[in-house]
């Protein structure tokens, strides 16, 4: 069964044509990988999921539902968490007020789910241990603990990340290895874009190269990571 689909997707950027009719499944419980050289269209798409670029032809289907129109604010209420790029924290405020701002259902953080709170805390240890530092203190990699944190504050359906691992050491890919597949093994589907072959080596389970604006190979990981000749003639590069 996939949760998401996109079927002949365009998106418009201005003047800009830039996703040209884009075909992509997600299968439920698992992770997929978006691949593809830079200026491909891979955060174009993920940002088209979210809404907050409208698709100007094709449909975004979310477990049956059309979410083509909708604005973010209803995509994110279903169950769609999004990690941009750019991770988007509030640097002046706590890890503890980051935190705060993403649990709709908290008015203070002693209303968080703790049971989560803990669970989360296992995964990404630095939360906890700066829960009442300022968000921009942190080095890049507890930053992108964070924002990953913050997106699974409460249960999501759909976790959408853009380049998880971009400027992390090893040690810390590691871990966001690690919690990705804790996340899958609750239940979690995920898209990911990402640029480090080995990461999405490692954890997909499904693969979808783009070029040019549109999804050019989709198939099983296994097979993808397997074929050199493939990911040269697709990336440039192998695996």
């Amino acid at each position: 069964m996939n949760l998401l689909e996109l079927k002949g997707v365009h998106t418009h950027i201005g003047a800009y044509h830039i996703l040209h009719g884009v075909d992509l499944v997600v299968p439920q419980g698992q992770v997929t990988m978006l691949l593809g050289r830079n200026g491909a269209g891979k955060s174009t798409t993920l940002r088209t999921v979210m809404g907050l670029w409208h698709a100007s032809q094709g449909r975004v289907v979310l477990a049956g539902q059309d979410i083509t129109a909708a604005a973010t604010p209803h995509i994110a209420a279903l169950g769609v968490a999004y990690v941009p790029e750019n991770m988007g924290i509030f640097a002046d405020l706590t890890v503890r007020e980051n935190m705060l701002l993403a649990a709709r259902a908290a008015r203070r953080a002693e209303q968080m789910d703790a049971g989560r709170l803990q669970w989360i805390f296992k995964m990404f240890p630095a939360v906890e241990k700066f829960w009442n530092h300022p968000a921009g203190k942190l080095s890049g990699g507890q930053k992108q603990m964070l924002v990953v944190a913050r997106a699974i504050v409460e249960p999501r359906q759909l976790l959408i990340v853009d380049e998880p691992s971009k400027g992390l050491a090893p040690a810390i890919i590691d871990n966001m290895i690690d919690a990705f597949a804790e996340l899958k093994a609750q239940g979690v589907t995920i898209l990911l874009v990402e640029q480090n072959l080995n990461f999405a080596r490692r954890l997909g389970d499904s693969v979808a190269v783009m070029d040019n604006g549109r999804v050019v190979h989709a198939g099983a990981m296994e097979a993808f990571s397997a074929d050199a000749a493939l990911q040269q003639s697709l990336l440039g590069l192998a695996l």
